[in-house]
C-alpha cells in the first residue's frame, strides 16, 4: 500500500505530550500483523502490551490517554538482535583486513585493557544505535573479563539506553595465549567463580528489561568437564548459552586434530547441544551438523555482515530452514561490522543468499521480518512473536515514516521498502513496553552529545593523542 504522508517533515511524538512515559494509542497508522499489512488502524496498548487492534476512530482513546498519531506511518514490531558484543563499539574499524584469528588478537588486547567506562560508554552507544536502528531487544555475548564493574557497567548502560537486553556473561576454562585451543588467560578467572557471578547478575537484573545468560568464546575454550558444568548451570537457573560454533573451519580442524572428531560431534558428545543453546555464525556448519542441531532444538544466529567483513563465508541459511532449524538475525560487534544497523544486516542478509544461490526470490520481507522479529527467541528466553503485531505480544513497536527520507519515496509496496531501502533515517519512534524510547529518530534517554563525549573520553590515550594531534573536534546538533 503506498505510503501517503501529509507532510513531508516528521511529527513529534508522542504528539499530545512529549514528556510521556508511556504511549496508550498508536493511532492511524498501517500496521504488519500475520504477515499483512492492515491499513488505519489504532493500536492499543496496556501495561506493556498491546491489548488490541481496531478500525481508525473506532475506539476512541480514553479521558487522559497518551497518543502517538502514526498519520499513516508503517508500524512494525522491534528487531530482535541475536549477536553483538557492546564493548567494540569503541574500536570500529580495528583489523581491517586481517583474517579472524589475527583480527581477534588486535580485539582481545582491546579488551584486556577494558575499563568500567569504557565499557559504559561503548555499551550506550552500541544499545542507542541499535534502538535507532528499530532494534528493540539485544543478545550481548560478552567475552570473559574478571572484573564486576566491567559487568555492571554494561548493565547500567542497558538499563540507561531503555532497551531490552538479553546479557550473556562470558566464561572458559582452557587458557591458551593464542586463542587456537583455548583463551587469552588474562581475561579468565575460576569456572566456578564466573558462574556463581552470573548467577548474582542474574538476580540483579530479574523483574528489569534485562535477562541474564552464559556466553562461551567457542567449542575449543571449554573443556568436556567445563562444557558439563556450564550446561548444568544453565539448566538448573533456566538460562541460555550462546556460543561462537564454526565461524571458521577453525573449530573443526582444531577439534579433528587433538581429538580426531569434528566440533559439532564434540559438543554433542558432551550433552552441549540442546534447545537453551544459541550457536553463533555456523558458516561451516554441513548438511549432518544442521540435522543434529536440528533434533537437538539449537537455534542458530545469521551475522552476514561480520562474515563478508571477516572474509569467514556465508552461512547456510536456507539449507538450515530446510532442515527446521530456528534462524534469528545479529550485527555482532562494531568491530567486525561495523554498525549495529539491523535494518542493514537483514538487507544484507537477503541479498547474499540471493547472490549465493543466485536466486531473487530467497528470503523476502516477509521471511526476514520473520527471522529478524522471531528467530530465535524460543532458545532465548523471549517472548514469541510469530505473528507480528497482535495482541498479547511485547508493546516493542516500531513507527516507520518513509517521508523522513526521500531515497525511500514513492513507496509501492511498504514491505519492499523496509528491506530494500528503510535505515535508521526513516525510523520516527520507537516504543519498548510502551515507553517511547526513540523519538524523531533519537535517544529520549541518553542525548548524542552525551555518548559522542563518552566515546570521545573513553578512547585508548593514543587515539585521543592523535586526535589532539590532527586538531579533531566534533560538533553535536
Amino acid at each position: 500500500m503506498p505510503d501517503t504522508p501529509t507532510s513531508p517533515s516528521p511529527s513529534p511524538s508522542p504528539q499530545q505530550n512529549p514528556a510521556a512515559t508511556h504511549v496508550d494509542v498508536v493511532s492511524d497508522v498501517t500496521v504488519w500483523s500475520r504477515d499483512r499489512w492492515l491499513p488505519a488502524r489504532d493500536v492499543h496498548l496496556r501495561d506493556g502490551l498491546v491489548h488490541a487492534l481496531t478500525p481508525h476512530g473506532a475506539v476512541p482513546p480514553a479521558a487522559g490517554a497518551t497518543v502517538l498519531h502514526g498519520d499513516g506511518g508503517h508500524l512494525v514490531p522491534g528487531l530482535v538482535n541475536t549477536h553483538t558484543h557492546l564493548h567494540q563499539a569503541a574500536l570500529r574499524g580495528i583489523g581491517e583486513g586481517e583474517p579472524l584469528l589475527s583480527w581477534l588478537r588486535l580485539v582481545g588486547e582491546e579488551t584486556v585493557a577494558l575499563t568500567p567506562e569504557r565499557a559504559y560508554a561503548a555499551a550506550a552507544a552500541a544499545a542507542s544505535e541499535a534502538l535507532r536502528s528499530g532494534t528493540t531487544t539485544l543478545v550481548e555475548h560478552m567475552w570473559p573479563h574478571p572484573s564486576p564493574e566491567v559487568h555492571d557497567a554494561v548493565l547500567r548502560a542497558l538499563t540507561d539506553t531503555g532497551i531490552r537486553a538479553v546479557v550473556c556473561r562470558g566464561v572458559a576454562d582452557r587458557p591458551d595465549p593464542t586463542r587456537r585451543w583455548g583463551f587469552d588467560p588474562r581475561l579468565m578467572q575460576p569456572l566456578e567463580e564466573a558462574l556463581a557471578h552470573t548467577g548474582h547478575l542474574a538476580a540483579a537484573v530479574r523483574g528489569s528489561r534485562l535477562s541474564v545468560g552464559v556466553a562461551v568464546p567457542n567449542v575449543r575454550t571449554l573443556t568436556p568437564a567445563g562444557m558439563r558444568t556450564v550446561r548444568a548451570f544453565a539448566d538448573e537457573h533456566g538460562l541460555p548459552v550462546s556460543l561462537h560454533l564454526l565461524e571458521t573451519t577453525t573449530d573443526d580442524d582444531m577439534c579433528r586434530a587433538r581429538l580426531g572428531r569434528g566440533a559439532v560431534a564434540h559438543l554433542d558428545e558432551n550433552g552441549f547441544l540442546w534447545d537453551r543453546l544459541l550457536a553463533v555464525h555456523c558458516v561451516e556448519l554441513d548438511a549432518a551438523g544442521q540435522a543434529l542441531l536440528a533434533r537437538r532444538g539449537v537455534a542458530v544466529s545469521y551475522n552476514p555482515l561480520s562474515n563478508m567483513r571477516l572474509g569467514s563465508g556465508i552461512a547456510p541459511v536456507p539449507a538450515m530452514l530446510a532442515a527446521g532449524l530456528d534462524v534469528g538475525v545479529g550485527v555482532d560487534g562494531a568491530a567486525s561490522n561495523d554498525t549495529q544497523d539491523m535494518l542493514e544486516a537483514l538487507r544484507v542478509g537477503a541479498y547474499l543468499q540471493r547472490a549465493a544461490h543466485r536466486r531473487a526470490d530467497l528470503l523476502d520481507f516477509t521471511a526476514m521480518m520473520r527471522l529478524g522479529v522471531d528467530g530465535a527467541s524460543a532458545a532465548l528466553g523471549l517472548p514469541r512473536r510469530p505473528d507480528g503485531v497482535v495482541p498479547g505480544v511485547p508493546a516493542d513497536l516500531v513507527l516507520h515514516r518513509f517521508a523522513r527520507d526521500y531515497a525511500t519515496l514513492p513507496v509501492r509496496d511498504p514491505g519492499a521498502t523496509l528491506l530494500t531501502c528503510a535505515s535508521s533515517r526513516t525510523v520516527d519512534t520507537v516504543l519498548v513496553a510502551g515507553e517511547p524510547v526513540v523519538r524523531d529518530g533519537r535517544s529520549t534517554r541518553l542525548p548524542e552529545s552525551r555518548l559522542v563525549a563518552a566515546l570521545l573520553e573513553s578512547a585508548p590515550p593514543a587515539a585521543r593523542a592523535a586526535r589532539t594531534a590532527t586538531g579533531g573536534a566534533v560538533t553535536v546538533s
